[in-house]
Parts: structure tokens; sequence; C-alpha cells
């Protein structure tokens, strides 16, 4: 097993998100979708709709460490839906983002991806957080808030 490499992580932000409860089955998500296309008068909001609903099944399948959420700002094309959404017991949660830092960067961008694997999976044993797509953010999410 190869040591962690030192690193550190730098405040980014803090935003609200909304929070879904545990998911299991990608028919939820259909089912998600059947209630919120009410919710969508325009094709512009349609496509935001179905892109939520892609994220969400790419959430489900990729087995992850933290719970799933997305902020508050990016659901407000929902408008009366975010209501909806916490009716489904979705909760507003403060989710914070950190970028890590490694301390000694390596030229070799395939081992700067190793020391990031191996602090990814450190803090998986510390705190409960899914990774940005941005590459060495992650959103960390409160404690005790998640059953992950």
């Amino acid at each position: 097993m190869s040591q962690t490499p030192r690193f550190s992580l730098r405040f980014i932000k803090q935003e609200n998100h909304l929070m879904l409860p545990e998911v299991t089955s990608i028919l939820v998500t259909q089912k998600l979708y059947d209630i919120l296309f009410q919710y969508v008068i325009t094709s512009e909001k349609e496509k935001k709709l179905e892109n939520f609903i892609k994220i969400l099944e790419q959430y489900i399948k990729s087995k992850p460490i933290g719970p799933f959420s997305l902020p508050v700002r990016e659901l407000e094309f929902l408008e009366e839906g975010l209501q909806e959404l916490k009716l489904l017991n979705w909760r507003e949660i403060p989710v914070t983002l950190f970028e890590i830092i490694l301390e000694e960067p390596s030229e070799e961008e395939e081992k700067n991806t190793e020391q990031l694997d191996s602090v990814l999976s450190l803090l998986a044993g510390l705190m409960p957080f899914n990774r940005s797509t941005t590459t060495g953010q992650i959103y960390v999410y409160p404690t005790g808030l998640t059953g992950f």
C-alpha cells in the first residue's frame, strides 16, 4: 500500500444544496421526472429537467461515496417544483466546496492522479463527500446529516 501524500484542503465556497434522500433505484428517477414534468412549461425548462434526471441516474449507477445533491440555484427552473422536492423529503443543506492541493505535485499527470486517488481514499473514511466535475475539488457534506 502506498503512503498518502501530504496535502491541504483549500476552502472555495459554501452553498445551499437540495439533497436527495437515499435512493437505490432508477425507477425513482422516472417517477420523479413524471412528478416534476408538470412544473416545466417551456422546452428550455424541459431540457434542464431531462439533464437533471440524467445526472441523477448517473449518480445512482456510480456507487457514490456521498449523497446526491445539487445547488438550489441550479434547480430554480423548477419554481414550484422545488416545494414538491421538499415534500418528497429532499433537504436543503449547506455543502462546502474544497480544492485538494498536493504539497509535492509530480511532473507526470498519471502520478498526480494516483496521489489524488490516495488522498480521496483517505478522506472517504473521514467525511462524506462527492467529487466535483472539476479535478481536485470535492463537495463536503455536514456530518450527522447523511447515512453515507
